[in-house]
């Protein structure tokens, strides 16, 4: 040890470390002199401790370090530093799920993370892919916030059909289904532990639970305690992310679902509401749902009303923005004045800051397109709808693909003929035995739809009810904690019986059959040979498979009982080319058995039988008809029988509606309410054919006239909700997100040097393989190396923490691991690493955080970079971080640089560059000037963000006063006229909470008004070499 440790002599200000452990830094502000030995008074851990010299080193400084940095672990660190400190310009969830690349499904998240208050309507037209849009919301805020709880709330039925739990599943995400009993022991066990059990933090809740005993509790007998509900736990439950889908169906205030759905979102940190309800003005649902979502905001409707009046002017100051006539500087400081002084401008936007500085922006002289581009940017952040609705529709995205329908018509047989007609009967007579009996008319219909599917599954289908056999069971909709009422099953089983003996005794003449078969054949001698075969009943999967395998067709069968690794392993072999030996020609699936499975390299579609429900034929075509199709156009085969019901559903109504030339978009609700109508002409046997038509044509006369007026209305009102935003912006929008400190390159160079740093293995390429699939190696040792660094905080609840940890405890040493998006989309076995796994976010944590092994510094670089714009040369540069505090908190990464012609290009060519192969040094004076450089842009930065900080807040406050007045005098309202004890403990709950909300967003935005500040941090100093990029 050399004498300066023995004996240090510490000044003010010194860095210094404690003898016994180093990793407590902190620093002298006081020398106390006198006695055997000097004292040091040294703030440390946020505390003022006396120590003797003796028991002080040196602090860690940058000065200590002779080596510089390379330009690969320079990339690595601020990589490291953009994942920890992610900013609101950059979206975190691009390119990650095992999903397609789609730029628009990106657009609710950048509005989401943009806005005062992460709570949003996703109103995106049927086919978008409002799902999808979901799942990269939890993506982005796993990587922004580490979600350690979901709650996922939708209809019934997409429960049953496990639609969210296997689309999310493409995200890594498993989410599980609350039934009634597990529902029970969530409130039951909150009550008890003031916290929700952890084994159910990700969970999918149905709506139908969300009833009187959930919302209010239910009493018990006399000496059981009574049930809890919802408004009885103190504290609530708090999710992190709630979902809602099909939020259209909590629009009614006075239902109990809504009320629930209320109280999950009071205590949420974040919300999403998905639907297709048109976004139109007068709309009761629309402001119904907003009110739901914002009840701060959209208080009432005069309220909902009156925030609608600045938009159309702000849309026009827009278009002017980009048409840039003459005067069109005037002519938008006009459109802003008229849209200041509506009602509702006079409250919020005239001391919006964003009003401020798009009047200074028309002010100031200089690039008029810059102008124009920063001006677009305030406005359409003046919408007052902005940041709470997305709404995406088809138009807006244009087609995909051409669908090309064909109808393939085919009668029965006499004999086929003779069975159907008997089955009608027997239906009937079974209908009248068993009048008002909860199921029967419901199953009886299955069993009609089974006999349209496939006559020869009509038999083994009513053998699974006789012997009520349940799981076998399609289309069945009953609660999840309630099994179907079958005991109308023993007063018929002779009609059963005898109709399973008729329908065993069924020549095998099959015209259908035949069809299908042709159908196939013709597809599998072309050169794209592909076939994808729906059906609704198993029975009719398992006779089509019969039918395929007489052929020699080399087919698979999917529905909702294959495991999940062996859908994907089908999938898989199904997108293999005609070539290979284990290419999967023809897939049968059921509707399940397709939920989160994408078949862009198909483009053929038989539906061998109908829904009735057009949703669920859009949700058939749009597994092909969807983003990356590699076919121009799709074939869409419907096999129908004629003189059936469903023929009539399909020529009467289907085909009117035009749903397999087009994607059906429209109205959610209006099509869900076709749906029901279907049903019930289809569940009817005492309508006349006659009857049956008249109904079908006027349904479908009805649906057209309407979805032409929500077009008709939306269109005209489109620029109160900034609709009008045009495609090629909200492309560039995202563009612009993409960061390249967060792309796959970037992200496996980050994780291979902590890797190497943390093993001590500094030439080591962790990750093996030329090609998208890597394989990690690790040996024992540095698995436990791993676990012992590993950060558990939050991630217990991610399942792919709990898979890794899992790796790592186990006796592999080899993981198959991706950095790119497509390779985990096409193979579900493959890991993953996009930022929000464990092992980045753990190799983001090690490199920016001060340690023995982790420390990079010293932080000083020097690079070569190509660029065919940026002055050639040798210039110095540095990196600072600039973390902004204050209401809007946020990270900024600023590059200051000798010439300042090179300034505005240092990060991008940062990015791409390479060490500096010449030989030399830093300049420490050129350093020092950077430094004077850094100092007033940062002086000038945080002026203008306290300044902004202030106006903010008193914005928000004074919009805060207003909606309180007015929100507490509802709520007030609504106490009074409650006649029903639960109803006033309700509104009771909601004004205290209302109250309670209010005074703390009070204080924090009082509070946040004095702390604007910008901490900055120099992360890099360093020369960059530019040389002229050649072509």
């Amino acid at each position: 040890m050399n004498s300066i440790e023995e004996n240090p002599d510490f000044r003010v200000g010194d860095v210094v470390a404690l003898r016994s452990d180093r990793s407590r830094v902190g620093a002298v502000i006081d020398v106390l002199d006198g006695g055997v030995e000097i004292r040091y008074r040294v703030l440390i851990d946020g505390t003022i401790s006396t120590f003797y010299g003796s028991q002080l080193v040196p602090g860690a400084s940058t000065e200590e370090y002779s080596a510089e940095l390379s330009a690969e672990e320079c990339k690595a660190l601020l990589t490291a530093l953009h994942i920890r400190s992610p900013s609101t310009s950059a979206l975190m969830s691009l390119r990650s799920g095992r999903v397609e690349f789609v730029p628009y499904q990106y657009r609710p998240v950048l509005k989401l993370i943009r806005s005062d208050r992460p709570r949003l309507l996703i109103a995106d037209e049927v086919g978008v892919g409002k799902t999808i849009e979901a799942g990269l919301i939890i993506k982005e805020l796993r990587a922004r916030s580490g979600l350690s709880s979901i709650l996922i709330i939708c209809p019934k039925p997409l429960v049953s059909d496990r639609k969210w739990e296997l689309e999310m599943r493409r995200f890594d995400e498993h989410l599980h289904p609350l039934d009634g009993p597990a529902l029970r022991f969530c409130i039951h066990e909150t009550h008890l532990d003031g916290e929700w059990p952890r084994r159910y933090s990700n969970v999918i809740l149905p709506m139908s639970l969300l009833n009187e005993a959930t919302l209010f509790g239910k009493a018990r007998p006399k000496g059981r305690t009574a049930e809890r509900g919802l408004i009885d736990l103190d504290p609530p439950p708090n999710f992190d992310l709630v979902i809602v889908d099909e939020a259209h169906h909590a629009r009614n205030p006075e239902t109990h679902t809504h009320q629930a759905i209320r109280f999950f979102c009071q205590n949420a940190e974040a919300v999403v509401f998905l639907t297709a309800t048109p976004v139109q003005m007068g709309s009761q649902d629309l402001f119904s749902l907003l009110n739901l979502l914002r009840p701060d905001l959209i208080i009432d409707p005069p309220t909902f009303e009156q925030m609608a009046a600045p938009n159309g002017d702000i849309n026009r100051a827009i278009a002017l923005c980009r048409s840039a006539p003459l005067q069109w500087r005037e002519e938008v400081r006009s459109c802003l004045n008229r849209a200041v002084v509506t009602d509702w401008g006079r409250s919020f936007l005239q001391t919006s800051p964003l009003v401020a500085e798009l009047m200074t922006t028309l002010e100031e002289r200089g690039d008029e397109d810059e102008r124009r581009v920063r001006a677009i940017n305030a406005l359409e952040g003046l919408y007052t709808f902005g940041t709470l609705i997305n709404r995406t529709r088809r138009r807006d995205i244009g087609e995909f693909t051409i669908r090309k329908p064909r109808t393939v018509a085919i009668s029965y047989t006499a004999a086929q003929r003779v069975l159907h007609d008997r089955l009608m009967e027997v239906l009937a007579r079974i209908l009248a035995a068993c009048h008002g009996h909860q199921n029967v008319s419901f199953m009886m219909s299955t069993v009609r739809r089974q006999a349209a599917s496939c006559l020869y599954g009509l038999a083994p289908y009513m053998e699974d009810i006789l012997n009520r056999n349940l799981d076998r069971l399609e289309g069945v909709d009953y609660e999840l904690d309630q099994s179907p009422d079958l005991g109308f099953v023993d007063r018929v089983r002779g009609e059963i019986e005898s109709l399973i003996r008729t329908a065993h005794s069924l020549d095998p003449v099959d015209p259908k059959a035949d069809a299908f078969r042709r159908v196939i054949r013709e597809k599998l001698a072309m050169p794209r040979n592909k076939a994808l075969v729906f059906s609704t009943f198993r029975h009719t999967l398992a006779y089509l498979g019969g039918l395929l395998e007489e052929d020699g067709v080399r087919f698979e069968v999917i529905h909702g009982d294959v495991p999940e690794r062996d859908r994907r392993d089908i999938r898989s072999r199904f997108s293999l080319p005609k070539e290979s030996r284990d290419a999967v020609d023809v897939l049968l699936s059921s509707e399940v058995g397709c939920e989160g499975l994408d078949f862009q390299f198909c483009d053929m579609l038989v539906n061998y039988d109908l829904p009735w429900n057009p949703m669920r034929i859009e949700q058939r075509i749009g597994r092909l008809d969807r983003h990356g199709q590699e076919s121009q156009a799709i074939a869409i085969v419907n096999l129908v029988t004629p003189d059936t019901v469903d023929y009539e559903i399909y020529d009467r109504c289907l085909l009117r509606l035009g749903i397999f030339e087009h994607a059906i978009g429209g109205n959610e609700e209006i099509l869900g309410e076709l749906g029901a109508e279907l049903q019930s002409i289809g569940e009817s046997l005492s309508l006349t054919r006659s009857e049956v038509r008249n109904r079908l044509r006027q349904l479908a006369d009805n649906v057209i006239r309407r979805r032409d007026e929500d077009e008709r209305i939306e269109s005209a009102q489109g620029e109160l909700f900034g609709l009008g935003q045009v495609v090629a912006d909200w492309k560039k929008e995202v563009e612009d997100a993409e960061s390249p400190w967060t792309t796959p390159t970037a992200i496996q160079r980050c994780v291979n040097l902590y890797l190497q740093k943390l093993l001590e293995s500094p030439e080591r390429d962790f990750f093996a393989g030329s090609g998208p699939v890597k394989t990690l190696r690790l040996g024992a040792d540095a698995k436990r190396e791993l676990l012992a660094h590993r950060d558990v905080r939050g991630r217990r609840t991610d399942p792919r923490f709990t898979r890794w940890e899992d790796w790592l405890r186990g006796t592999s040493t080899r993981l198959s691991v991706t950095f790119q998006q497509e390779a985990a989309r096409t193979s579900d076995e493959v890991v993953h690493l996009d930022v929000t796994h464990s092992l980045v976010q753990q190799a983001a944590s090690f490199l920016t955080e001060d340690g023995e092994k982790s420390k990079i510094g010293p932080t000083r670089v020097r690079v070569e970079a190509l660029s065919s714009k940026a002055p050639v040369g040798e210039h110095t540069f540095a990196v600072y971080q600039w973390r902004k505090t204050g209401v809007v908190a946020r990270d900024e990464f600023i590059a200051v640089c000798s010439s300042a012609q090179a300034e505005g290009t240092v990060m991008s060519l940062l990015a791409g560059a390479g060490d500096d192969s010449r030989p030399g040094q830093i300049d420490e004076f050129a350093l020092d000037a950077m430094e004077h450089h850094h100092h007033e842009l940062w002086s000038s930065a945080k002026e203008r963000h306290v300044v902004g900080n202030r106006r903010i807040v008193e914005h928000r406050l004074q919009s805060l006063k207003a909606s309180q007045r007015a929100r507490e005098k509802m709520l007030r309202e609504q106490l009074t006229q409650a006649e029903h004890e639960n109803i006033r403990r309700m509104r009771t709950s909601q004004l205290e909470r209302a109250k309670q909300d209010y005074e703390e967003t009070v204080s924090r935005l009082r509070a946040s008004a004095e702390e604007a500040d910008i901490l900055a941090s120099v992360v890099v100093h360093g020369t960059m070499r530019i040389r002229r990029e050649t072509a």
